[in-house]
C-alpha cells in the first residue's frame, strides 16, 4: 500500500512512516547518550590568563589613548562581551559617561565606540603576542586531556576575535591544550550572553541533532555573560577562582594575604551565583567537601556522572 494513502486530508504523515525514514532516524538516534558529550570553555579567566589580566589592560590603555581615564574596576565590569560589545557597554557605565560628557561636551555615540575598536584591535594582538597571557591554568590541560580520553569533545568560545584566538591556541598548545574546536565573538551575528558560540562550536564537531546535543553540553566561564552562554539549552559552569571578578592583576593576587584573596574569591562566587544563571558555580575546600557529602545522598544528575 502506498505510504500516500496514509496520509491525512492535509498531508500529514503518520509518525510511523516519518521515523521510519533514514534521514529521521539520523536524526534520532544521534546524541541520545545521557552523560556529557561536550565541554565548551573560555579562554581567560578559565583555562589561561589569570584574572584575566590582558583584555583588561588594553581597555584602560585604548580609552585613555582616546583621552578619557577609566578605572580598572570599570574596565572589566563587561567582560565577556565580544569585545567591541565591551566597550560599547563600558561608554554606558553611568560614571564613565558622566565623564565623557564632561571632557567632550557630548555623550559618547556608535562612532566613538568603533574608533576605539579599531585601536583596541592591534593593541590587543601586540600584547598577546608579546606576553605570556596563552600561560593554562594550573591542571588545565590535564583535566582536559583527561575529558577527551574519555569521549568528551572540548570546544572554546571566546569574546576575543578570531585573529586573537589563534595566537591564544597556539601558545596553549604548547602546553598541551588542542581543543576539538573553537569559535571566536566575530564568528558568529549573536555572541555571548546568546548560545551561537556554543552552537557554531557543535556544528564544526559535526553534531546532526541539536537538541539532543546541547543537553549532553557543559558550558564553562568566569564571567557572568560567559557562564550563562548557552542558556536555556545547555548546562552553564561558573568558575570563580580564576575569575575577572577577583583581583585587578594577577599583580594584586601576589600581593594579597590568603585570607584576602579568599575573601575576594568568595565575592567572585558570589556574583556569578546571583547573576549569571549557571547551573554550578566552582567550590574548593570545604565546601566542595560538604558538596559531596550531600551529593552521596542523591542520585548522580547528567553533569556529575562524567565530570
Amino acid at each position: 500500500m502506498s505510504a500516500i494513502t496514509k496520509l491525512s486530508s492535509t498531508g500529514r504523515v503518520p509518525e510511523e512512516i516519518r521515523r521510519a525514514s533514514a534521514q529521521q532516524k539520523r536524526f534520532d538516534q544521534d546524541n541520545t547518550e545521557n552523560t556529557v558529550g561536550y565541554v565548551m570553555l573560555d579562554c581567560s579567566g578559565t583555562t589561561m590568563d589569570r584574572y584575566v589580566d590582558a583584555p583588561a589592560i588594553v581597555f584602560v590603555a585604548v580609552f585613555k589613548k582616546y583621552g578619557l581615564e577609566i578605572s580598572m574596576d570599570e574596565a572589566r565590569k563587561p567582560m565577556g562581551l565580544r569585545k567591541d560589545l565591551h566597550i560599547k557597554a563600558l561608554t554606558e557605565i553611568p560614571s564613565v559617561r558622566q565623564r565623557f560628557t564632561a571632557k567632550f561636551g557630548r555623550e559618547p555615540t556608535q562612532a566613538d565606540v568603533d574608533k576605539m575598536f579599531a585601536v583596541f584591535v592591534p593593541t590587543q594582538i601586540d600584547l598577546l603576542k608579546s606576553g605570556n597571557y596563552h600561560e593554562l591554568l594550573p591542571g588545565t590541560a590535564e583535566v582536559v586531556h583527561k575529558m577527551q580520553k574519555n569521549g568528551i569533545r572540548i570546544g572554546v568560545t571566546t569574546g576575543f576575535t578570531r585573529d586573537m584566538l589563534d595566537i591564544l591556541l597556539a601558545g596553549a598548545a604548547k602546553q598541551g591544550f588542542n581543543p576539538d574546536a573553537s569559535c571566536a565573538g566575530d564568528e558568529v551575528e549573536l555572541p555571548r550572553p546568546t548560545a551561537y558560540m556554543v552552537v557554531k562550536n557543535l556544528e564544526r564537531l559535526g553534531v546532526y541533532n541539536l537538541k539532543n546535543a546541547m543537553r549532553r553540553t557543559v558550558k564553562v566561564d568566569d564571567t557572568v555573560s560567559g557562564a550563562g552562554e548557552g542558556a536555556p539549552l545547555c548546562w552553564r559552569v561558573g568558575a570563580s577562582k580564576w575569575s575577572n571578578y577577583v583581583v585587578d592583576s594577577w599583580a594584586v593576587a601576589k600581593s594579597l594575604s590568603a585570607e584576602q584573596l579568599a575573601e575576594r574569591e568568595q565575592a567572585s562566587k558570589e556574583k556569578l551565583s546571583v547573576e549569571s544563571g549557571a547551573h554550578y558555580v566552582g567550590l574548593a575546600g570545604r565546601d566542595r567537601r560538604n558538596q559531596s557529602a550531600a551529593g552521596a545522598r542523591r542520585k548522580p544528575g547528567l553533569i556529575e556522572t562524567r565530570l
